[in-house]
């Protein structure tokens, strides 16, 4: 038995039997367990310690002092106020008319660049809507899906995934007490995944309404549901993030949540502890096809503008600025002399557009909207869609290394239209003295049309080839200056190089997408 030698005159050294020392020894041992537990009380409310502890105590105080200040009892308050506009929507689908499999895989090409930090995360985020056993049916077979929703009136109007009642023939709620009504779907909004339906003949349902703050990283969260066709299921967690994007379209921006959800989640409602709705359950992050405790909802701000059109128009007509936007990444920053890598770089404008009309060109750098900061392509996309077509707004814009601001009048978006463009930088620098490129007059190349260069070699090993150019592609620019034979684009390096630029930024075209800008390394004069 070692001891301290500052206790050792408190040791009576009569040797003694095991279960003498152990008699001994557990209350000495239980009071350092107590005093430990009595600390994080302290630090957990914010206060200093300035007594002394007792050398024992009793199991009540040490349950007492262990106990976090702040943390709720339970939730039964809670849930039994909102649980009963929780409510299960039974579809049926003939999967015949359905473009989408069962459980959507967000692996596809158009879901490109999930935003996370991890291309590896991508095949694990699955929307949830619950199809029956989950078994293909044959063409034509009418089949029963499963989600949630709930009611935000009391006559009858409640909120679900678009994706569960996507090609519905018919559509069934089921609300707490077991009563089963009929409803019918009033629109529909792809985009951000959200619907809203109606249930008719009755007009005293218990609703919810939906948060006026966004929810902080570590609020306690309630999420009510119909997991595997188990409605009025109750999990609890927190907000564990903000700000997500996980590749499902131009808009993400998901609170990310650790209250366990499963299929059949899917458009119930997640709430704070004052029981209003913090988001929408959407997808969950699932390696094995079930809940793994991360999920991600639909904020609650997104929703109500969403709703509201959905259920005044019954569609969402969203502002549409006309450009093909990409991030600002550090080397683009470098090429451009940018001390900072944010705001949307214009690939270009689109023809007629607003963008186009108030004279943005590609190569500027979009930066704020209304004076709110840009901080990439993706915020420009949300913030724009997010206002009504007609609205007048002025974009803080970088053209040519100088600052203006324009004022325009946003259009309505066309159907489908203006995606966000991935950047093609690959995130690490060559030095090598060379691009790696042939290249020949546009004009003298089959069908590559009178502008730019055509790309008719790539030096596998060289920095170009590093950031995806191809034999094929057209260089239109090169470091602001449009390039029409190799001179042109040595000159151009060479102008860059001199002004200690470590990349260029090319303006290229590929055969399969329009114009874009790459960061290519140039040779050090």
């Amino acid at each position: 038995m070692n001891q301290n030698k500052t206790d050792r005159n408190d040791i009576d050294d009569t040797p003694k039997s095991e279960a003498q020392l152990r008699r001994i020894m557990r209350p000495r041992r239980f009071a350092l367990l107590a005093s430990a537990a009595a600390l994080s009380a302290a630090l957990v409310t914010g206060g200093y310690m300035t007594h002394e502890f007792p050398s024992f105590a009793s199991p009540a105080l040490a349950a007492e002092a262990a106990a976090p200040t702040g943390m709720p009892s339970g939730f039964g308050d809670l849930v039994s106020k909102v649980k009963p506009a929780v409510i299960s929507v039974r579809v049926k689908i003939d999967e015949d008319s359905r473009t989408t499999p069962l459980i959507r895989n967000d692996d596809s090409d158009d879901n490109a660049n999930p935003g996370m930090g991890d291309d590896q995360l991508r095949p694990f985020l699955k929307q949830f809507g619950f199809r029956g056993e989950g078994a293909m049916p044959k063409r034509h077979e009418m089949i029963t899906g499963e989600g949630s929703g709930f009611f935000i009136s009391p006559d009858g109007y409640a909120v679900t995934n678009y994706h569960v009642v996507d090609h519905a023939k018919s559509v069934q709620v089921t609300t707490d007490d077991g009563a089963v009504h009929t409803a019918k779907v009033v629109g529909t909004d792809k985009k951000t995944d959200l619907a809203l339906i109606k249930v008719d003949g009755k007009s005293d349902f218990t609703y919810v309404k939906f948060a006026d703050q966004p929810a902080r990283v570590g609020d306690w969260v309630v999420a009510v549901g119909n997991p595997f066709g188990l409605g009025g299921t109750v999990t609890a967690g927190i907000v564990s993030a903000r700000g997500r994007d996980i590749g499902s379209g131009p808009y993400d921006d998901y609170v990310q949540i650790d209250a366990p959800i499963n299929k059949g989640n899917s458009g119930g409602p997640a709430f704070d502890t004052s029981g209003n709705v913090i988001g929408v359950n959407t997808a969950i992050y699932s390696p094995s096809g079930g809940s793994v405790g991360i999920g991600f909802d639909i904020p609650a701000a997104t929703a109500k503008l969403v709703i509201a059109q959905l259920k005044d128009k019954g569609v969402v007509t969203r502002g549409w600025l006309g450009v093909q936007v990409q991030p600002v990444t550090a080397e683009i920053a470098d090429s451009m002399g940018l001390k900072q890598a944010r705001g949307a770089l214009v690939d270009s404008p689109q023809d007629g557009s607003p963008a186009a009309k108030a004279g943005i060109a590609a190569g500027d750098v979009i930066t704020a909207v209304n004076g709110a900061e840009i901080k990439d392509s993706r915020a420009l996309a949300r913030t724009i869609s997010m206002m009504a077509p007609g609205s007048a707004v002025k974009l803080d814009v970088l053209h040519k290394g100088d600052s203006k601001t324009v004022t325009l009048s946003l259009a309505e978006m066309p159907n489908e239209s203006a995606k966000v463009a991935d950047s093609g930088d690959a995130g690490r620098e060559s030095g090598r003295p060379y691009l790696g490129l042939r290249v020949a007059p546009a004009s003298e190349v089959g069908d590559s049309g009178q502008k730019g260069v055509v790309v008719t070699g790539v030096d596998p090993e060289g920095p170009a080839a590093d950031r995806g150019l191809r034999s094929g592609d057209v260089i239109l620019d090169v470091g602001g200056k449009p390039v029409a034979n190799s001179g042109d684009v040595r000159d151009a390096l060479k102008q860059a190089s001199e002004h200690g630029k470590k990349t260029v930024l090319m303006r290229v075209k590929t055969a399969d997408s329009a114009a874009r800008f790459v960061a290519v390394p140039i040779a050090k004069g």
